[in-house]
């Protein structure tokens, strides 16, 4: 699971240097041979498998936008030292401390990037899908038999940072910064889980999900109204965990700015954001945080648009 965080049960209870130490050696054990398949070509499908690649690519539909007001929230956690295992715990040390910030108007994608919009994207500019990517989707269609209608509705997974920035790009969005996540996903008053404090359950989000053969479980892109966040999005927690545009600072939230953060200069992972459908509920706080290298493939990790609203809201 590329969300290296999800292995970690237990990280908050640890010294925070442990913690980044573990969080980068759990990533290199988990994905041992990672950086040579991710810098290797991606082979050209077989004959019967570009068909379908064909037939889910021409299948693919848009989301819709949501307008997030501009306005103040609350961002991040109010650290708590007694109940180790409560959802109101903060999940480590990289989501405090909690302050309000200030964000002007933007829109956020309703929904994931599907599967269907991923492959045209990469059609459209002379791409391969990953091997991966195409070892899943012949399986699931050949053992499962999976249609290709559903498979053009599941969300774009594994999908590199870079390929969901260029793809947003070709859109004429971009991807969302962190701060504008978790806003999209909490709404103005810190709230716990997209749709409240209530616990998540099948109901609400995706998550939990476990398969022998690691057969991704994952909802249509275009479902989610019971699990929607304050502002109608939806699947902010579960289902595919999601790319922002910011790189993972572990003490950002100590010293970023207090209007429209953009996130920090440098780093050396992308952050991830929502938990996926392989996670356990705590990784589904609109809290909490992970990250990834930028060049990484995952079965967990999809993405969604944002766009900048022009206006007199910037200040």
């Amino acid at each position: 699971d590329v969300c290296s965080s999800d292995l970690l049960p237990g990280m908050a209870s640890i010294p925070r240097y442990v913690g980044l130490a573990i969080l980068f050696l759990a990533s290199a054990w988990s994905s041992p041979s990672f950086p040579a398949a991710n810098r290797a070509p991606s082979p050209p499908p077989s004959a019967e498998l570009a068909k379908h690649l064909t037939s889910i690519a021409k299948l693919t539909a848009g989301s819709p936008t949501i307008h997030i007001p501009e306005g103040p929230f609350l961002l991040g956690s109010v650290r708590v030292d007694d109940d180790p295992y409560g959802m109101g715990t903060q999940f480590d040390d990289t989501e405090l401390p909690q302050h309000r910030v200030w964000m002007d108007a933007y829109e956020i994608d309703r929904d994931e990037i599907s599967l269907g919009e991923y492959l045209s994207y990469l059609f459209a500019h002379k791409l391969h899908p990953s091997k991966d990517l195409q070892h899943l989707i012949w399986h699931v269609i050949t053992v499962h038999s999976v249609t290709d209608e559903t498979l053009a509705q599941w969300p774009a997974l594994y999908v590199t940072w870079k390929e969901a920035d260029s793809l947003c790009r070709s859109l004429g969005k971009r991807l969302p910064t962190e701060a504008e996540w978790e806003k999209a996903a909490r709404g103005p008053d810190g709230n716990r889980f997209p749709w409240g404090d209530t616990l998540p359950d099948s109901t609400l989000a995706m998550f939990g999900q476990h398969h022998v053969h690691e057969i991704p479980i994952l909802a249509p892109v275009s479902s989610g109204e019971a699990g929607k966040s304050y502002y109608g999005v939806h699947h902010m927690a579960g289902n595919v965990a999601e790319w922002v545009n910011d790189w993972f600072g572990f003490d950002y939230y100590a010293y970023m700015p207090e209007r429209n953060p953009p996130g920090p200069t440098s780093g050396r992972y992308k952050s991830l954001r929502g938990g996926s459908w392989k996670s356990r509920p705590i990784m589904l706080r609109t809290a909490t945080r992970s990250g990834a290298p930028a060049d990484q493939r995952s079965a967990t990790v999809g993405f969604r648009c944002a766009k900048s609203v022009p206006g007199p809201s910037a200040r």
